[in-house]
């Protein structure tokens, strides 16, 4: 599936994959209370991620659990030449039958588990569903788009100007990224839009919702 601007999603989740490798999970533990940790995105296809994990680990106990993640990486020097990748979606296990694959495109896992028999412990998961966020800081104002993968739908977030607008004009003045074109109604250019909620919160005349 494509996102909103007709970039395949595929192409996000390669970027991901092969540019910004290196992601932080967040997953919830039995109790409710929710864990974060540094996981590698291994492989892709068109529409899923794989990433391993060790048996033994909580975080797999987490995942087999619940078989929902949400995750998110990033590349840059700083904040204004950053490229942001984040994902939420299901989860399954998989098993053995890729850790080969995964070491034949990952040779650096050879030095972490030098020994066949110290990979045992080692199973694959794939995220097969969901829907993503791409967010490029390197241009001004900064470039958005929502995607989803597998049969997942893009929630929708953000704000939208109704036809009461009067074209005041205040929001105009709030808003960061000037993302606001002056049609009648006014119109939100989403692919710039922040969700920073200021011209839902100027707004007198109560012509701007939130989705």
């Amino acid at each position: 599936m494509t996102g909103g601007f007709g970039v395949p999603a595929k192409d996000y989740l390669a970027y991901l994959t092969h540019e910004i490798h290196s992601t932080v999970f967040a997953t919830v533990d039995e109790k409710g209370l929710p864990h974060t940790c540094v996981i590698n995105i291994m492989l892709c296809d068109h529409d899923s991620i794989y990433f391993l994990t060790s048996k033994g680990k909580g975080f797999y106990d987490r995942l087999n659990n619940q078989h929902f993640v949400s995750l998110s990486g990033m590349k840059g020097n700083d904040t204004l030449s950053t490229v942001v990748v984040s994902i939420r979606g299901k989860v399954r296990e998989l098993g053995k039958d890729l850790v080969d694959k995964v070491f034949e495109n990952n040779p650096y896992m050879h030095k972490i588990y030098p020994k066949a028999e110290s990979r045992k412990v080692l199973t694959v998961f794939q995220l097969y569903e969901g829907e993503g966020d791409f967010f490029d800081m390197r241009q001004q104002p900064p470039f958005h788009e929502s995607f989803s993968f597998g049969g997942g739908q893009v929630t929708e977030t953000g704000y939208k100007i109704l036809d009461i607008c009067t074209k005041c004009g205040a929001c105009l003045a709030t808003c960061p990224s000037n993302c606001i074109e002056q049609f009648t109604p006014f119109r939100i250019r989403e692919e710039n839009c922040i969700k920073c909620g200021n011209c839902f919160s100027t707004c007198k005349y109560s012509a701007v919702e939130k989705k």
